[in-house]
């Protein structure tokens, strides 16, 4: 009777449901016997379920929610969980795993379509874990569970940045696209349930140095906000990202975990974020203790739950929520908002539903690194390697007489995992991949050569000789998660886990010295592979190598991808996603945040390498773009048409890209900005056939105010397979340039 009067007052279900648990709660004591507990209803809608679970807990009880290692309630009916699982590139720290190329050889694919079959390979492999550790009635442990902290859409401003690695790289769009694509494959698409729910991280302008990282104030002007640390995190929103982690840093003099600007004004009420917000781990505590905003850990769990923080990596809210709420800091009501969104995402993963209601929980262990996720893995591999220089050595021809590998990666696995890994017991290093390749009647030998970082105690050299005798010698170099990475992972780095000269460690460039010294005593050719995260100052490699080829952290695969560029199984279709400069002399300080200067959108000197650059083994053959038109105006597009004909004898893909630059003179713009990519297969003797349609507001730029103005007036639009630039075009790339009026 109560209820029917209710229902036809309020008119509102919801409201009815939410009054009636609270009537039950109150008239027994607070029991919460079974019959009560209707947030386990599935039937009832999340709000009502949401607030009832809510109304039932304890100051204490809520508290213990706030938290990534959030407490059972058996009374209630809620489970332990820890919110803490990674998911970069792969399954990470949790288990046997299928282990793809880290995320900027992923980024390097510039392959949308392929980065949302990666992200539904990895939940399938989330999912089947937890669903087994649930079916066996084992505890969710750390890394377990199903809420991933992935991707990183930080932008890889600095070569120098340990973490880099963990990025899409430098581009704003190419990094929002790709972090989109792979939280869509991540979050599933059932109208219900969330498969996994992702997370954007670490927001906002955060890239570095890592020794600083927790104290470091990164002043960005609300331009460079505007036109690059925000985008891609924009992007993410857009596409659904169930939850963003705010960075240790303070940005423009807030700390990001407590910035109202980014967290409040920003995210939550410009862009109307509807997830859950989660603190980088231990972030809240450097409020008081390495930033000075606040006086203790009450005054930061305060601050941070009040700015919108609704789970905290850490402890500072079990220590000091109470206190903060005693000392009216806070209020219940305050509390209560944060546990809304924080438990809206475990609804969304049917953590509290009948598993048969949930699709998702059918996924079993059969799915993990099966023949299927390794081929996507190989896949994965063979588009993000990048061949920088190619004088007539490759492919190198599988018969090849007699082959010399040598160098402190070629048989080492960490060069193929990148940090934030996963594990399996089927890698493939370089030389293993190799080995598979080759004629049965090649000779093929293998010496390391060099320690990875220091120079060799035994000085008898047995091995450099070999690449005079051999037809090719194959040499891997680069760095491993022991030199750059996070802060505490790189165990053999002095400037925890940073690259601050941009050089690889002086014992391999002995080994490669030696090696081409030999190589051109007896004619034959160098190919070195370098396995890196970031990119190294390559002048004097270059020099000494035939061919080099960038592989990234290729993944458990790797050793297969890279054989299959060398020996022509595959062609190179890799770019570069982040600029190469050719050393750090073209490059502003570390520690400053200003665009000027930086990436292919403010560098005005030559790079070694240019983004987007990466070069093939097919003859394609570009024909001129046309345009629909020379001039655009509102609500109108430009329409780009291209053919590309693969005149050469394998099959290649080829990633053409558009930039718009502005004229305006009265603006520090950038040179040119990525507006659109398509990655696209053309066989041998096809012609591939290409549409862009460029937008009215591609044309639209931020001023010094950090607001967004629709430019009126003289453009340029550029067509190719690498950036716009001078050193696109002394590399040989394709590059065609057209004049537009934006009116």
């Amino acid at each position: 009777m109560i209820k029917e009067l209710l229902f036809e007052f309020c008119n509102k279900k919801a409201f009815v449901n939410r009054m009636f648990s609270i009537i039950f709660f109150l008239a027994l004591g607070m029991g919460a016997s079974a019959q009560e507990k209707i947030w386990l209803n599935s039937e009832l809608d999340m709000d009502t379920r949401i607030s009832a679970l809510i109304d039932a807990m304890t100051l204490e009880e809520k508290i213990s929610q706030t938290v990534n290692e959030s407490a059972a309630i058996s009374r209630l009916g809620i489970p332990a969980y820890n919110w803490w699982s990674e998911a970069l590139h792969g399954v990470a720290r949790s288990g046997r795993a299928t282990v793809f190329p880290q995320a900027i050889g992923l980024g390097a694919t510039f392959d949308p379509v392929l980065m949302k079959k990666v992200g539904d390979a990895v939940s399938d492999e989330a999912r089947a874990i937890n669903n087994h550790l649930l079916n066996n009635g084992y505890p969710q442990r750390l890394y377990q569970g199903l809420t991933f902290w992935s991707p990183n859409v930080n932008i890889f401003r600095d070569p120098r940045w340990g973490r880099g690695q963990e990025t899409f790289g430098e581009d704003p769009f190419l990094t929002g696209t790709m972090g989109a694509a792979y939280i869509k494959g991540l979050q599933g698409s059932n109208p219900k349930y969330l498969k996994v729910a992702a997370c954007a991280k670490h927001f906002a302008v955060h890239s570095g140095p890592e020794e600083l990282r927790h104290e470091f104030n990164a002043i960005a002007s609300p331009k460079d906000l505007r036109e690059t640390y925000l985008p891609a995190f924009k992007m993410c929103v857009d596409a659904g990202v169930e939850a963003v982690m705010c960075a240790y840093n303070r940005t423009n003099d807030e700390a990001c975990c407590g910035s109202n600007l980014l967290l409040q004004d920003i995210l939550i009420d410009e862009w109307n974020f509807k997830g859950h917000i989660v603190s980088d781990c231990g972030a809240l505590d450097n409020f008081h203790r390495k930033h000075g905003l606040t006086a203790n850990s009450a005054e930061s769990a305060a601050l941070a739950l009040l700015r919108g923080v609704d789970i905290n990596c850490g402890d500072t809210y079990t220590k000091s929520l109470k206190e903060a709420y005693d000392k009216k800091l806070i209020t219940m009501t305050d509390i209560d908002n944060r546990l809304k969104r924080s438990l809206k995402t475990r609804f969304l993963l049917g953590m509290f539903d009948d598993s048969t209601s949930n699709p998702y929980r059918a996924i079993g262990p059969e799915v993990i690194n099966n023949d299927a996720k390794k081929k996507l893995a190989l896949e994965s591999a063979q588009k993000s390697i990048v061949l920088l220089k190619n004088d007539n050595t490759l492919p190198l021809n599988p018969n090849t007489r007699i082959i010399f590998m040598t160098g402190p990666l070629a048989g080492d696995k960490l060069s193929l995992v990148g940090n934030y890994n996963g594990i399996n017991s089927d890698f493939r290093t370089i030389v293993e991949g190799v080995a598979g390749k080759v004629s049965p009647s090649t000779a093929m030998e293998f010496r390391q050569g060099a320690l990875l970082t220091t120079e060799n105690k035994n000085d008898m050299d047995w091995f450099s000789g070999h690449a005079k005798e051999a037809d090719a010698t194959i040499i891997t170099l680069g760095l491993t998660l022991l030199l750059e990475g996070e802060e505490g992972e790189s165990l053999a780095s002095p400037n925890r886990g940073d690259i601050v000269d941009m050089k690889l460690p002086e014992s391999q460039m002995v080994l490669l010295r030696k090696v081409s010294q030999k190589a051109k005593e007896g004619g034959k050719k160098v190919i070195t592979v370098i396995c890196s995260g970031m990119p190294l100052d390559l002048r004097e490699i270059s020099e000494l190598s035939d061919a080099v080829l960038y592989a990234w952290y290729p993944g458990e695969r790797g050793g297969d991808a890279v054989a299959d560029i060398i020996f022509g199984n595959v062609s190179p279709s890799g770019k570069l996603p982040i600029t190469f400069p050719k050393s750090i002399e073209q490059l502003p300080a570390f520690d400053n945040y200003s665009m000027e200067g930086r990436t292919y959108k403010y560098m005005k000197e030559l790079p070694m390498y240019p983004f987007g650059f990466g070069l093939g083994y097919a003859k394609l053959k570009w024909e001129v773009p046309t345009l629909n038109n020379s001039a655009i105006k509102k609500n109108q597009s430009l329409e780009v048409s291209l053919n590309i004909s693969n005149t050469g004898s394998i099959n290649a893909e080829e990633v053409v890209q558009v930039y718009v630059s502005i004229d305006n003179s009265n603006e520090q713009l950038p040179l040119a900005s990525l507006v659109d990519f398509k990655r696209v297969l053309i066989n041998q003797g096809d012609t591939s056939m290409l549409t862009f349609s460029i937008p009215y507001d591609a044309f639209a730029y931020y001023n010094s105010e950090g607001l967004k103005v629709q430019h009126q007036g003289k453009a340029k639009v550029t067509v190719g397979n690498a950036s716009p630039g001078l050193r696109s075009k002394q590399l040989g790339a394709e590059i065609f340039e057209f004049d537009v009026t934006i009116k």
